[in-house]
């Protein structure tokens, strides 16, 4: 008896480290000359001599894998002579039965084969091995079934390949089998090679090469194949996670790019449309991060600039019209302009002691032409020259008139003596002779004729100074900086954006705009003006509580009538070489300030958005007050 042979020459030996996992040992399987076998089933056609097929299935695959051995069968060399003959047959028939077919000399395929030399034609024999060779053929379409969920059915496909290739060469079942194998066998060796470009991070493009193209080389040789679906699967999802990490580093115009080759890839998966709302969400929560960080930034000194960052990220990563950048933005201009305020914005602030300071306005930012026109005939020289003032900031100014509850708080608080109580007298209005005079023991507890005053009217007798002291008292209060305000931010709150001669334009003043001179005024005993606006009453005669007009543009109220007003600056007989920032222009020491705005006893002339008048800082009288300003 001959040495048997192995039934299969060598098992592969698998792929290079690294790459073993992703192996399924493909190969490229050389089909000799057409073979047949006859349609019944019953009988086999002659193999070649001696056993042996014509040429070996050889597995081949490209030069950049490690080469398996090939996968050659050789029926095991058996002795067959008369007297084991019977013997012999019945084993194959037991391997047969127990399914046994090719794996080593006691099994089937290699017992009918060694009979089949001796005795060709056997029936019994011939039978036998038409048999196996159907056990053969539908073992093999299991193996290549299980190809798809087991990485070892190619080889095991490949295996029954060799062996049918040897039983029956000729016949349509097995050359339509090894047909079969080797699309499989192509179109495996394709998703092997997608599989090594995913791996090196080469996923190309639909139609431009790389893991992608081979993936698609691969269902086009065998449609619907699963390794190939799962490799165009885990291709998209390479490409989701590039858009993945370009929406981590704010790039969503390339996460948008990588998101529409994914798209191209499995059209109706719907995978990437779940991703496309996955990073729209990450997205939109990107951007509002960045508005409240930026929201955030503005309440810290010096916050604009970071919060100004924020923005630049914001715009980068939002869509046009995003409402979180227009919100950003304009939190950003205002916070530059008002900080933590708005335009038109009503507060007031606690103080140390208890209860709140005035009701504050926060007028806008904005600039002006400050000072009196050349054709203005009723200006003087002290008017001129007009000159433009802008200011940056915004500005919070009381909206009315300090009043004599307001002032009494800050008496009652510091023991301060006001100017008027100091020397015991103030200049009154009398009403016998219709004009104003010196009255002893009139301070600011009481009103334009010398009368205790009611609280709610606007606080009189009482100079620039203590109208500075009760301004300090309150920033000591508060921990802000209120003051007086500057001539230039009077006569800019006076205007409210209005350009004419008055503060409300041309002509007579609107009914109910301001408490000012006008021709149907009485007084108490029936006196009437003899300059004043024609055609124009407001009831009063006096100063009127504080707030009983109508508001003008920014908001205040009586800033051109009720009370003239000091303002912070010391006088200077023109505005030449006035500050160009629109600040209190203050000589150091001076003893004249500023009163700006009509009051209830002032003509017309003085009602003009540009009257100016200087004044001892020590005066004090029925027709001048002050309101405060805050800056922010």
């Amino acid at each position: 008896m001959r040495n048997p042979v192995p039934a299969v020459s060598s098992r592969a030996k698998g792929l290079k480290a690294g790459l073993a996992v992703k192996a399924l040992l493909l190969a490229a399987v050389l089909i000799s000359s057409g073979c047949s076998r006859s349609g019944d089933g019953a009988a086999v056609d002659d193999a070649a001599p001696n056993g042996s097929a014509a040429t070996a299935p050889v597995v081949t695959i490209g030069p950049d894998e490690a080469l398996p051995e090939a996968v050659v069968w050789e029926a095991p060399a058996i002795d067959v002579d008369e007297g084991n003959t019977d013997e012999l047959k019945e084993k194959a028939r037991e391997a047969l039965d127990e399914g046994r077919l090719f794996g080593g000399d006691g099994d089937a395929v290699p017992l009918y084969l060694a009979l089949r030399q001796t005795a060709p034609d056997d029936p019994e024999i011939r039978q036998g091995l038409g048999d196996a060779l159907d056990a053969l053929i539908a073992r093999a379409g299991e193996a290549l079934a299980a190809v798809e969920d087991d990485p070892s059915g190619l080889r095991q496909a490949q295996e029954v390949g060799s062996v049918v290739r040897v039983v029956a060469p000729q016949d349509p079942r097995v050359i339509a089998y090894l047909d079969e194998l080797q699309t499989v066998e192509r179109a495996q060796e394709a998703s092997l090679r997608g599989e090594r470009a995913l791996n090196q991070d080469d996923i190309g493009e639909v139609g431009d090469g790389g893991a992608i193209g081979w993936f698609l080389q691969s269902l086009e040789i065998r449609p619907g194949n699963a390794r190939a679906m799962q490799g165009l699967a885990a291709a998209e999802s390479a490409l989701i996670r590039r858009a993945e990490k370009a929406a981590e580093a704010d790039d969503y115009e390339q996460a948008d790019s990588w998101l529409d080759k994914a798209a191209d890839v499995r059209p109706d998966a719907g995978t990437v449309d779940r991703a496309r709302s996955q990073i729209a969400r990450v997205r939109l929560a990107r951007i509002g991060s960045l508005r409240d960080q930026g929201i955030a930034a503005l309440s810290v000194e010096g916050g604009v600039d970071v919060a100004r960052g924020h923005l630049a990220n914001l715009l980068r990563i939002a869509p046009e019209a995003n409402p979180a950048a227009i919100e950003l933005r304009e939190r950003i201009e205002l916070a530059s302009h008002y900080g933590l305020f708005r335009p038109g914005q009503v507060f007031t602030e606690a103080l140390r002691l208890g209860g709140r300071g005035p009701a504050m306005v926060v007028i806008p930012h904005g600039g002006f032409r400050m000072g009196a026109s050349d054709s203005d005939a009723d200006a003087t020289d002290a008017e001129r020259p007009s000159r433009t003032i802008r200011f940056d900031r915004g500005l919070a100014v009381a909206q009315h008139e300090v009043t004599v509850a307001e002032f009494r708080r800050f008496i009652t608080a510091t023991g301060y003596t006001t100017r008027a109580a100091r020397r015991g007298y103030s200049t009154i209005y009398d009403e016998r002779s219709g004009n104003l005079v010196r009255r002893n023991g009139v301070d600011w507890r009481h009103d334009y004729t010398g009368k205790p005053a009611a609280d709610e009217l606007p606080v009189l007798h009482v100079g620039a100074r203590d109208a500075d002291a009760y301004a300090e008292w309150l920033a000591e209060q508060t921990g802000q900086r209120y003051r007086l305000p500057s001539e230039a931010e009077f006569e800019y709150m006076l205007r409210a954006g209005n350009p004419g001669p008055y503060p409300w334009g041309e002509g007579a003043p609107p009914p109910g705009s301001g408490n000012y001179t006008g021709a149907l005024d009485e007084s108490p005993s029936g006196r009437h003006w003899r300059n004043a606006f024609e055609g124009y009453g407001d009831g009063a005669w006096g100063p009127a509580p504080a707030a009983s007009f109508a508001p003008n543009g920014f908001g205040l109220f009586d800033v051109a009538g009720n009370v003239s007003e000091w303002v912070g600056d010391c006088w200077h007989g023109s505005y030449r070489r006035a500050p160009a920032s629109g600040k209190a222009w203050v000589n150091p020491g001076c003893r004249e300030r500023v009163v700006r705005g009509g009051s209830w006893a002032s003509s017309p002339e003085q009602t003009r958005s540009t009257w100016r008048l200087g004044s001892d800082a020590n005066t004090t009288n029925a027709r001048v007050g002050f309101r405060v300003v805050r800056e922010i």
